[in-house]
């Protein structure tokens, strides 16, 4: 079993600044690869799914764990390193999982008053490439090729705004964001 005592950042300040520097440039420029590393987390964590949580998530943001992502070791990981309350999916801030294990149905997607009470997600998928969806709109100067599992949620979740979920999609230390306001064509 491995050491859930290990794997966070070993210069907390100054990598937390950096991933949170490469999240916020990832939400900012949709579908542009960001390397986010320091975290070392236990499998099936990527190195950047590992790394978003530990500069977003903390003992005041509600985790979901979908299937596949649910083991000791990476529960214990969690606890040790972000504290984060593992809840149902309802009540989660951020969700974390490969897509298929993720049911987007029962997550909150914010309220007019409050569109900015809804999940973000953190996807693992096996790759980011080959592209298959063309991105456009806010934060993208004519269109950014991306790797999606599917499209028709993106433009559903689209056609919702400002309601909706943000995304981050995570694989080895790369990852890249698709905010909710951001247009979705399959390619």
């Amino acid at each position: 079993m491995e050491d859930p005592l290990s794997g966070g950042f070993a210069d907390a300040p100054v990598q937390a600044a950096r991933a949170f520097r490469a999240a916020l440039e990832a939400m900012a420029r949709p579908g542009r690869m960001q390397r986010l590393a320091g975290a070392t987390p236990p499998a099936p964590l990527s190195v950047a799914a590992g790394t978003l949580l530990l500069t977003l998530v903390d003992d005041t943001t509600p985790l979901y764990l979908a299937p596949g992502h649910q083991g000791a070791a990476l529960r214990d990981w969690i606890a040790f390193h972000c504290a984060a309350p593992l809840c149902a999916p309802e009540e989660a801030v951020f969700a974390l999982g490969r897509w298929e294990g993720l049911p987007l149905e029962r997550f909150r997607l914010g309220t007019p008053e409050y569109p900015d009470r809804s999940v973000t997600l953190i996807v693992e998928p096996p790759a980011l490439a080959p592209q298959n969806a063309q991105l456009s709109g806010p934060g993208i100067a004519t269109v950014q090729a991306a790797q999606l599992p599917e499209t028709a949620a993106f433009e559903a979740n689209r056609a919702r705004f400002p309601l909706g979920f943000d995304a981050f999609f995570c694989a080895g230390d790369q990852a890249f964001a698709l905010p909710r306001s951001t247009r979705v064509e399959a390619l």
